[in-house]
């Protein structure tokens, strides 16, 4: 007679030793699910955004962990023969380059381009402005089937009032606000991965706030 599995104590700990899978890290973030979508970090709008300095060092900070961590990283750009082309630390990393016209990013096709990989349903957005470009397109995304999750200090607006406007209204349509640090620690998982101690220069730059020599052009 088979006898029946024993249920684990209220509040025990799970056995030691065996890593979640990325199904099982659904309220956290994955390196192997997750894909960076940067928006319009453009030479002729940061000088517009509040902080824009500030934004644009903490952008070209994921944009390279994202890269060490071979997380796909897909870009726009708003028109960008009156705008600018994305800044040079930007573009550089980004595996794809979407010229837009429309704010909503997927009434240009970005969905087509993010949605090409199945495995990949997290979108990490860093992007400007909050309440016009990153928050249409971040609206679309969860209509899509996406979970956005939004870098608040790689995003930024050129006021701190529609700033946190864009942020309370994608909070409560279903978005993720985190931080740098907690998109970085979440990829890594653990102290032994390959990249961690390159990664954390980057975390102990953003902790000292000093602004990379990016290049805007």
């Amino acid at each position: 007679m088979s006898l029946p599995s024993r249920r684990r104590a209220s509040g025990a700990r799970p056995k030691a030793g065996r890593s979640r899978s990325p199904n099982e890290r659904t309220n956290l973030l994955c390196a192997e699910t997750s894909l960076l979508l940067v928006i319009d970090h453009q030479v002729k709008l940061l000088p517009s955004i509040d902080d824009g300095e500030q934004v644009l060092a903490n952008a070209a900070r994921l944009v390279e962990a994202a890269w060490l961590l071979n997380i796909p990283i897909v870009a726009t750009e708003q028109t960008p023969e009156k705008i600018g082309p994305l800044t040079k630390d930007i573009r550089r990393y980004c595996s794809r380059i979407l010229s837009k016209v429309h704010f909503d990013a997927c009434a240009d096709g970005a969905i087509d381009i993010i949605g090409h990989d199945q495995a990949r349903k997290q979108i990490v957005i860093s992007g400007c402005e909050a309440h016009v470009c990153v928050l249409q397109t971040a609206i679309s995304l969860m209509r899509a089937g996406f979970s956005v999750w939004i870098v608040t200090s790689a995003t930024g607006s050129h006021s701190q009032t529609d700033r946190a406007l864009a942020f309370e209204r994608l909070r409560g349509l279903g978005a993720t606000l985190v931080s740098l640090e907690m998109v970085l620690f979440e990829w890594l998982r653990r102290s032994d991965h390959p990249k961690f101690r390159e990664l954390l220069q980057t975390i102990k730059s953003h902790r000292s706030r000093v602004i990379p020599d990016v290049q805007k052009h």
